[in-house]
């Protein structure tokens, strides 16, 4: 069990372990979670009583979580210190019980990290974004015939994850870049000969994947 600074576990509770990629999950799991900021605040507490209620519905006191606090956002700030807004804490909690529920969280103010939902997933290699999209019986839809919905979509999650590589226009290491594609990339494509990218433009890259 990893030592920690300032979270304090519950009193009882299980850790999800994990069996060639497969969840062995006790009946009462210990799962941290990040309760978020701004309707964070309201949609946590929320949340929690319906996972608590369909627990109770389905298993009556067979199973049960056992909810562990873990900070991220202004939160983990008010509490760890300026700037603070993914403690080494949170990191270690998530990691020693493989599993971790988070509401939304703010963008961060300086200290170096520009998402905190980019640096989660780029820590914990979350590659595999799963959303589940099916129509309930009783919901009110704007839509024809919404009880024919029921899909999957899958994403990628890191790959394409915005990485935050980027200069104000007229930035010296943006001029250079643009130097570059207009004397060196631009004249070898087919597609933008005689085509170029004006000086004052500011540059975004997000990494792109090998075609084929």
């Amino acid at each position: 069990m990893p030592k920690f600074e300032k979270l304090t576990l519950p009193n009882e509770g299980e850790i999800i372990t994990f069996n060639q990629g497969k969840p062995n999950v006790p009946n009462n799991p210990i799962v941290p979670f990040i309760r978020g900021d701004g309707t964070g605040v309201d949609i946590w507490p929320a949340t929690q009583i319906v996972l608590d209620s369909a627990i109770k519905k389905s298993y009556g006191d067979e199973r049960k979580i056992n909810w562990f606090k873990v900070y991220a956002g202004d939160e983990a700030c008010e509490l760890y210190g300026t700037y603070n807004y993914l403690p080494q804490d949170t990191i270690e909690a998530i990691k020693h019980f493989g599993v971790a529920i988070k509401g939304p969280l703010t963008t961060p103010i300086g200290g170096g990290i520009r998402s905190l939902n980019v640096a989660l997933r780029q820590i914990f290699d979350l590659y595999s974004c799963v959303r589940p999209c099916k129509y309930y019986s009783g919901t009110p839809s704007p839509h024809k015939n919404p009880q024919n919905l029921d899909v999957i979509v899958y994403r990628e999650n890191t790959e394409d994850i915005y990485m935050g590589i980027e200069w104000e226009a007229e930035d010296n290491n943006c001029l250079e870049l643009i130097n570059h594609l207009n004397k060196v990339v631009i004249p070898k494509s087919k597609n933008l000969k005689n085509r170029s990218i004006p000086n004052g433009s500011g540059i975004g890259i997000k990494p792109v994947s090998k075609s084929g």
